[in-house]
């Protein structure tokens, strides 16, 4: 059964590293333009809107959280070297980064008609505020992801030959990333760039988003929190047994 649960958390947690990657390049495209890095939003919203993509991607999320909390759940003691603790710290950061899209655009999208554009996204992140936590919550996430599947292919010769590359590539990604979309927020902002209105159908119901936002995040750490007491609960009584 362990045998199982680790393949269905490393299927999983692949389509998630998937779906980061293509963000996080998608990102890295506005550093050349905004049109290109738009371009490649409309590709990744083919995939990640068609059938098999949204069950892919939000039943590869549901079961990594599961699985997350069954791991906290019955995880016996907390003495982790540093790494793992990153990892954990970095895993438990994505589930962030999904509510805040599920919401932003797959809600916004299904219940009031919104679709999504990088000029749209970055105007509405730069009204809100929240432009440095939407680039503070991808790069845990790939953190996560990447020491995932390091700790699986490390036992592999190949592997560590490649390691140095890895490494490079991990690091690089995120910073393109962060270029590019400073790079698109001061397109945005640059006098010689028109500054469109927000979307009136997003500013409209921006209140019940950040209503489901909430409800969201609150569920997500309210069971984050559940399955560790639970887990020690489940500790204490097994070490007072005879």
């Amino acid at each position: 059964m362990q045998s199982v649960l680790r393949r269905f958390q490393f299927g999983s947690g692949v389509v998630l590293l998937t779906y980061l990657f293509m963000h996080l390049a998608n990102h890295a495209l506005g550093i050349w333009s905004l049109e290109l890095a738009g371009r490649g939003l409309a590709v990744a919203l083919r995939l990640w809107r068609s059938t098999p993509g949204t069950i892919a991607l939000y039943g590869a999320a549901s079961v990594h959280f599961a699985l997350a909390l069954h791991t906290i759940y019955g995880r016996r003691h907390w003495a982790l070297p540093p790494a793992e603790w990153i990892r954990l710290w970095a895993g438990l950061s994505l589930p962030l980064l999904l509510i805040r899209h599920a919401v932003t655009t797959r809600l916004a999208s299904a219940l009031y008609g919104f679709e999504p554009n990088y000029e749209r996204v970055v105007i509405m992140l730069l009204t809100s505020g929240t432009q440095g936590l939407q680039l503070a919550l991808l790069a845990p996430g790939w953190v996560h992801g990447c020491l995932g599947l390091w700790f699986r292919l490390r036992h592999y010769p190949l592997a560590w030959r490649m390691k140095p590359a890895l490494l490079a590539f991990a690091a690089l990604l995120p910073l393109l990333s962060a270029g590019g979309f400073i790079r698109m927020m001061r397109a945005v902002e640059t006098k010689n760039f028109p500054l469109p209105a927000p979307d009136p159908k997003l500013l409209a119901h921006q209140l019940a988003l950040a209503a489901w936002r909430h409800d969201l995040v609150a569920l997500y750490l309210a069971l984050i929190v559940s399955a560790f007491i639970a887990g020690q609960l489940h500790n204490r009584l097994e070490r007072r047994r005879p």
